[in-house]
C-alpha cells in the first residue's frame, strides 16, 4: 500500500509541477474540482445530469486552463522542454485531449443527426429526452476514456501505472481543492505564475 501511495504522490506532484504553473489554470482547476464533486453527488441521483455537469463545467474549465493559460515554452522550473513533457505525460497530453474533447463535441451532433444512433437506442421524443441521451453518452465517453488510457498505460508501461493513474484521476477533485484553494487570492494579488520555489533546482 505504501508503494501505491508513493507512486500516486509522484504522479500528482509531476502533474502539478509540469502542468499547473498558471494561477489562472489553478483557479480554473479549483472551480473544476468543485464542479466534479457536485457531479459525483449527482451520479447517484441523475447520471445523465452528472455527466453534463462534469463535461460542460468541470472539463471545459479544466481544459481551458491547460489550452489557453498554461505556458507552453521552455520550463525553467523543471528545466525541460514542452515537447519532453508531452512525451512523458502519464495521462492525456494535449494531442490526446484534443481527440477527447472533439469526441465530446461530436456526440450531441451525432445524436441530432441520428436520434436512434443508427438503430442502437430508442429515439428521444423531446428536448429533455435528447439531453438525457447526450448526458448518458458523455458518461460513457468518460468511462471509456478512463479505461482506454489505463489499457494504453498497461501496454506501454504496466497495469500498475494505469491503475495508479486512474485512482489519481478519480480523486483529483479532492486533491485539487487542497492544492489550489489559495490560487484565486494569489491571482487577485497579480501573481499570474506560481513561482514553485519548492520545485526549483
Amino acid at each position: 500500500m505504501s508503494a501505491f501511495m508513493e507512486t500516486l504522490h509522484t504522479q500528482r506532484m509531476d502533474d502539478h509541477r509540469f502542468y499547473h504553473h498558471s494561477r489562472i489554470n489553478q483557479t480554473l482547476h479549483l472551480f473544476s474540482a468543485i464542479s466534479f464533486l457536485c457531479a459525483y453527488v449527482m451520479l447517484f441521483v441523475n447520471p445523465a445530469l452528472a455527466a453534463i455537469i462534469a463535461w460542460c463545467f468541470s472539463m471545459v474549465s479544466r481544459q481551458a486552463g491547460h489550452f489557453f493559460f498554461e505556458p507552453r515554452g521552455y520550463d525553467d522550473v523543471n528545466q525541460v522542454t514542452d515537447e519532453h513533457k508531452e512525451e512523458i505525460k502519464v495521462g492525456y497530453n494535449i494531442k490526446r485531449k484534443i481527440v477527447l474533447m472533439s469526441a465530446w463535441v461530436l456526440i450531441p451532433v451525432l445524436l441530432m443527426l441520428s436520434p436512434s444512433l443508427f438503430g442502437l437506442i430508442e429515439p428521444a421524443q423531446n428536448i429533455q429526452g435528447l439531453v438525457n441521451h447526450v448526458g448518458i453518452a458523455w458518461l460513457g465517453l468518460g468511462v471509456t476514456a478512463l479505461v482506454f488510457r489505463v489499457l494504453q498505460l498497461a501496454k506501454q508501461d504496466s497495469l500498475w501505472t494505469g491503475i495508479v493513474w486512474a485512482t489519481k484521476i478519480v480523486t483529483d477533485p479532492f486533491h485539487d481543492i487542497r492544492m489550489y484553494y489559495r490560487a484565486p487570492v494569489a491571482l487577485l494579488r497579480g501573481e499570474l505564475i506560481d513561482p514553485m520555489p519548492h520545485f526549483r533546482h
